[in-house]
């Protein structure tokens, strides 16, 4: 990684070496990458990601962190966030574009400040406008798929991509992104035309409904499962008396049992057990596997 690292530096790129993961999700777990690098821009990113490829060092690529779980034994090669790349801007009336790194709270004050209704569903979402596609992040009835114009995006031998929405398979928790390993550089999204005030009351609503139900309190990755059909991971977790459950320092929340916390030097491991010990007791209990939504990456 030597010529990445003399690039990044020429590129006064933000670069740090034996970094803790740790830092950089919000579950406050994870051990060491090799290195972690913020490009400012998409062409910074395409210029890493030839440099890199070029000495076949190993990728790993993360908006902020919010819906990851980072191994206790780190990341092999480089990591890249995109977190540093995030401007948003106005396209006509009805439309914004937002670099991949922007945070879901900036986009959603943004469209209240422009007077654009349909993206109050993400407010308080605690990730990146480019993690939020990817996913197709949704709450409260409203998901990335029902605002989502277009999107650019890089692949790992840097051609640049632009799509439509149609084009991008969202679904529930899904898209093209998970599947073909392009990086989304910049999302637009159309909206439409509201009251600034119904706007921000229904953002406060919303907010607080976060603050009341969820433990916010504590570092977790947000939802630990994917909705099952026909029912909510929380309610079949509740059902089977497993809020306060822990392993180590990680437990299923009190408040809401359908987030793992981290109640204080939780590892990865305590959470992955944690994990299989929630599946296997719903699975016993009422016939239904649970599958995570939170990511795990690293060796």
């Amino acid at each position: 990684m030597t010529e990445l690292i003399r690039v990044a530096k020429t590129l006064n790129v933000e670069l740090l070496e034996n970094e803790n993961m740790s830092r950089h999700t919000s579950f406050k777990i994870g051990g060491a990458a090799d290195v972690y690098l913020c490009p400012q821009s998409a062409d910074e990113l395409k210029t890493v990601l030839s440099v890199a490829r070029a000495e076949n060092t190993p990728l790993t690529i993360i908006g902020n962190g919010s819906n990851l779980l980072v191994s206790d034994n780190g990341i092999k090669g480089a990591v890249i966030s995109t977190i540093k790349f995030n401007k948003i801007k106005m396209l006509d009336e009805n439309t914004i574009y937002a670099d991949a790194g922007a945070s879901l709270t900036a986009v959603c004050l943004a469209a209240k400040d422009a007077g654009l209704t349909g993206l109050e569903f993400a407010y308080g979402i605690p990730g990146s406008i480019g993690g939020a596609l990817f996913m197709n992040a949704g709450a409260y009835g409203g998901e990335m798929k029902d605002i989502t114009e277009s999107a650019e995006s890089i692949t790992l031998d840097g051609e640049l991509i632009s799509r439509k929405a149609e084009d991008m398979k969202l679904g529930y928790r899904q898209s093209i992104y998970r599947e073909n390993g392009e990086i989304i550089t910049g999302v637009t999204l159309r909206l439409k035309k509201g009251d600034k005030k119904e706007i921000l009351d229904r953002m406060n609503e919303l907010m607080n409904k976060r603050k009341t139900s969820q433990p916010l309190n504590y570092p977790s990755a947000g939802s630990t499962f994917k909705r099952p059909v026909g029912g909510f991971a929380a309610a079949l977790i509740d059902e089977c008396g497993l809020k306060g459950t822990n392993v180590g320092g990680a437990e299923v929340s009190q408040k809401h049992a359908g987030f793992i916390i981290n109640k204080g030097n939780a590892t990865a491991s305590d959470v992955l057990v944690l994990i299989e010990k929630i599946k296997e007791t719903v699975f016993s209990k009422k016939k239904i596997m649970l599958e995570p939504e939170v990511i795990f990456i690293g060796e």
